[in-house]
């Protein structure tokens, strides 16, 4: 199950608060040791639509299709 959060500033230092219903989910107590993988979410945004290609999304579909009929 992925849980997205916001970090948070702490003091000096950085954190994340569970919701306590993820926690009762897990089991997880006071003190229990865990394991966290960190993937920052991806902003395409700015990515969309500034690619340039030489054919427009509508050729792009109609040649891929060519080779769904062979």
């Amino acid at each position: 199950m992925a849980l997205e959060a916001v970090i948070r500033k702490w003091g000096n230092s950085f954190g994340v608060v569970f919701p306590k219903e993820y926690l009762k989910d897990k089991n997880l107590k006071p003190n229990d040791r865990v394991l966290i993988e960190v993937i920052k979410e991806a902003d395409y945004a700015k990515a969309f639509g500034s690619l340039k290609r030489k054919m427009s999304g509508q050729e792009f579909k109609d040649l891929a299709r060519e080779g769904w009929n062979k």
